[in-house]
């Protein structure tokens, strides 16, 4: 059993945090949203006032918050939760941010001695619930072999990608190929439809084929397919459009810092911002099919 703090109770943070009650550890929680606190204090953890609170005398401290700038916010400065802690505990940060941000935080605890791993997350809220998350770790091996420890306890595939940064480029990667096949999915099964094929038998066919991938076999997004799947519950969430967007803009910087022409990626990223400014936010990713029915 070990002693954790968790900061940021959020759809994804929340049954994270969950979990590793529910595995055993000693869990210490904070967040702004008093009745996410709450949620966690009736599942067993202790709720602190502060993040400064919750820290104290832990073993890990794993945060998932919104963006960059609120874990940079969050670790850094004088301040900061790093000057705070010492070479005893390790950090964790299970964040979808710039890899820029990830590094800037990862050699800022290096040098003071603390481990630290970005550690972003892919599987949505009902992986997040099931604790079936895959982690993509960024960071040193030595810190990398006591992330496992405690990542169990919420994940089942948890992969050392490199070093501070690393786990942000491959969850880049990862999200920009999701968009990718999932857009060509939908064209796919629109376009059988239109011809008077059933999407269900096409999807069939398509997964013995070597059209087979993710988003057609996991997460159809024609509706009625697939009885568990956002699309046969009206898109309620799942994964919004709203992070979708910005994990392809995430993804964009990366190609863009690194000379990489994405032009798959670039086109994804326009048709989920498009997507979104019409007031799909909300709404799971998988309603882009709805682009093409329309």
């Amino acid at each position: 059993m070990a002693n954790v703090a968790f900061i940021g109770l959020g759809n994804m943070g929340g049954p994270m945090a969950t979990n590793l009650v529910k595995a055993g550890h000693a869990v210490t929680v904070f967040d702004l949203a008093p009745a996410a606190c709450e949620q966690l204090r009736e599942a067993g953890a202790d709720v602190a006032a502060s993040a400064a609170e919750a820290i104290a005398g832990k073993d890990y401290v794993i945060s998932m918050l919104p963006a960059g700038k609120h874990v940079a916010g969050t670790y850094l400065g004088d301040d900061g939760l790093l000057a705070k802690l010492d070479a005893s505990t390790t950090v964790l940060d299970c964040s979808t941010i710039d890899a820029a941000t990830a590094r800037e935080v990862g050699e800022a605890a290096a040098a003071m001695g603390i481990g630290f791993m970005d550690s972003p997350v892919s599987g949505g809220v009902a992986a997040a619930a099931a604790g079936t998350l895959a982690f993509m770790c960024g960071g040193s091996a030595e810190t990398f072999e006591k992330a496992k420890i405690i990542l169990a306890g919420m994940g089942k595939n948890i992969f050392h990608a490199g070093p501070a940064g690393a786990g942000q480029v491959a969850k880049g990667c990862n999200n920009m190929l999701l968009a990718i096949h999932m857009i060509g999915t939908c064209e796919a099964l629109e376009m059988g439809a239109r011809n008077g094929l059933d999407p269900k038998v096409l999807s069939e066919i398509m997964l013995a084929s070597s059209g087979r991938n993710w988003s057609l076999e996991v997460y159809n997004p024609y509706p009625g397919v697939m009885e568990n799947a956002p699309a046969s519950k009206g898109y309620q969430p799942g994964f919004m459009v709203d992070l979708m967007a910005k994990d392809l803009g995430l993804a964009g910087g990366i190609a863009d810092a690194s000379g990489v022409d994405n032009q798959m990626g670039k086109l994804a990223r326009a048709i989920y911002e498009k997507h979104q400014g019409e007031g799909n936010g909300q709404r799971d990713f998988s309603s882009v099919l709805e682009r093409y029915q329309d």
